[in-house]
């Protein structure tokens, strides 16, 4: 029998740790979160690999590195509501809730709702609303958020998103340029967004987040 808390431990000293990641809530949430309850399950012996985990066509679970320097940058506070796009079956959304006051967790895909919803349930995150509905739509009606979170890359970010962060709020996007990507971290100030260059990783475009004509990143 896989023992997945062997891996998880593994995964943070291996992974997590050496990239700098020190901030104990990311640590405690990414040690007890059961990956493997969060991923399809033909991937759950590969659920603790340094890799994104393909759960569809432009889908995926971001590799823990990723999400865990997404995370550290952030900075997330407990008084603080998060939205998280593209949660998928809700991994990232119940290591957000370690550290969040609330967090809502958009999803676009139905059967990954339903499962998210279970495996949620499992981990006690009790403080994780699923919304069903589209990514790049947001969800409008749970905001304004103090931080926002996309698991995915983006060539362009929809207007509808920037207008739920809160004035003052951060966002983590990993911007895509071919197969070359870089998370940056924007703040918002008199309804701009102002980026700061993060780390290199990768992912694929999601749906709706592609380049338009004449955009620039």
């Amino acid at each position: 029998m896989t023992d997945f808390s062997a891996r998880r431990t593994m995964m943070v000293d291996t992974q997590v740790r050496p990239s700098d990641v020190t901030k104990f809530p990311i640590i405690e949430a990414m040690l007890s979160v059961p990956r493997e309850d969060f991923v399809p399950a033909s991937q759950r012996e590969a659920a603790y690999m340094g890799e994104n985990i393909e759960l569809s066509d432009n889908r995926v679970i971001l590799e823990p590195r990723t999400l865990a320097k997404m995370l550290d940058v952030l900075d997330i506070g407990q008084d603080e509501l998060v939205l998280d796009i593209g949660a998928g079956y809700g991994y990232s959304s119940a290591v957000i809730a370690h550290m969040a006051q609330a967090v809502v967790a958009l999803e676009d895909d139905n059967a990954m709702v339903e499962d998210a919803k279970d495996a949620l349930v499992a981990a006690n995150a009790d403080n994780v609303v699923i919304e069903h509905g589209s990514l790049v739509a947001g969800a409008a009606e749970h905001g304004p958020y103090d931080v926002i979170i996309i698991q995915g890359g983006v060539s362009h970010l929809p207007q509808a998103i920037i207008s739920q962060l809160k004035e003052g709020g951060r966002i983590a996007c990993l911007f895509m340029e071919d197969a070359l990507g870089e998370v940056r971290i924007g703040y918002k100030m008199d309804e701009h967004i102002s980026w700061r260059r993060s780390f290199n990783a990768g992912a694929p475009v999601l749906n709706g987040f592609e380049r338009h004509i004449g955009f620039q990143l």
